[in-house]
């Protein structure tokens, strides 16, 4: 019988029963296994080259780190990393997608789950279940639906003027840290910590509905995203750092983003180096010359990374991200780095 056929749920009951669950990289030591990968070839020899670049960037003190993620991966069960490599002080600053931040680590947090489900099922029966589907994972839309009002209603209390995405993150994790069903997401973490979090392309998530609603309800005052004043507010932190590294999972905005900085001090006539260090972990393809699957040597023309200490790692992210963060936590560099508090540079 084939997969497709397997699959003959016709309740929601049914689909949303197996959640996901997010690994631990606390729980195992990947030292060995990434130790024995930098002695072989191909995406392992890649994947120990980044888990390298990765501990140097934790030694040098010097160095502000910014974790920046596209895509599906905190959906997909790798939250708990991010969330964690904010905990132990090895990522200063984190540029995201609003999908990431708000469809799933705040949806988490306000107590809904991602469900393990199938890309081979039926995408109209999961319509006709008001599911929605991330490849082989689920979500309740009436839940997501819920988040949407949920940002609606923390837009509704705060005065009307523009904020920064980094701005309002930190007013939700304000939120979170009365409200949370579900504590430690990586938005409350950040917050803890004075991690800020920026998502340059906010509206394109749950935020933007939810601030779409906050607007109908309330025309003459309301509030609004200034996406140029946190370009500037990212600059800043480049500017004031000595150096800089890049974790990067997937592409898009995140990535572009955090890259540009480099040529907006510039233009601002502040003398910066490229990003010294550089990771990214990514399936695209980079032979169609798009800029979310360009290299990071191709980055390196632009002025943005140097190319001495980079690394493109072309894996699925879940496959490979849990091995180089599980290897920084056990050998432990983060626990000799002074935390940079980034948050503070805006009071």
């Amino acid at each position: 019988m084939s997969d497709k056929k397997k699959l003959g749920h016709n309740s929601k009951k049914d689909f949303l029963k197996k959640s996901v669950e997010h690994i631990d990289i606390t729980s195992f030591d990947s030292r060995k296994i990434i130790s024995s990968m930098q002695k072989m070839s191909f995406v392992s020899r890649e994947t120990g080259n980044a888990a390298d670049i990765f501990n140097q960037m934790l030694r040098d003190k010097d160095c502000t780190i910014f974790l920046t993620l596209a895509g599906s991966t905190s959906a997909a069960g790798c939250m708990n990393i991010y969330r964690d490599m904010v905990k132990y002080n090895m990522v200063d600053a984190v540029v995201a997608t609003g999908a990431s931040i708000i469809d799933m680590d705040f949806f988490e947090a306000l107590g809904f789950k991602h469900y393990q489900g199938s890309q081979f099922q039926d995408d109209n029966q999961l319509r006709k279940n008001y599911i929605d589907r991330i490849y082989d994972t689920y979500i309740d839309e009436e839940e997501l639906q819920l988040c949407d009002k949920t940002i609606c209603e923390i837009a509704n209390k705060l005065p009307s003027k523009s904020y920064t995405s980094r701005e309002f993150i930190k007013e939700i994790g304000k939120y979170l840290k009365a409200n949370s069903k579900k504590k430690e997401s990586l938005i409350e973490t950040a917050y803890d910590n004075n991690v800020p979090i920026f998502c340059p392309a906010f509206t394109d998530s749950s935020a933007g509905f939810g601030l779409v609603m906050h607007q109908e309800n309330n025309p003459n005052e309301h509030i609004t995203i200034d996406s140029i004043r946190e370009f500037r507010e990212l600059t800043e932190i480049k500017i004031k750092s000595k150096g800089s590294g890049l974790f990067m999972i997937g592409g898009g905005v995140p990535k572009n983003f955090i890259q540009d900085t480099v040529i907006c001090a510039e233009l601002l006539g502040k003398e910066v180096d490229m990003h010294r260090y550089a990771i990214q972990i990514t399936v695209a393809d980079s032979r169609d010359g798009a800029c979310s699957s360009s290299t990071l040597k191709e980055a390196s023309s632009w002025g943005k990374v140097e190319t001495t200490k980079e690394q493109m790692v072309f894996a699925e992210a879940t496959s490979v991200l849990p091995l180089i963060a599980s290897d920084a936590y056990h050998k432990g560099e983060w626990k000799n780095r002074d935390r940079k508090n980034l948050s503070n540079i805006f009071k």
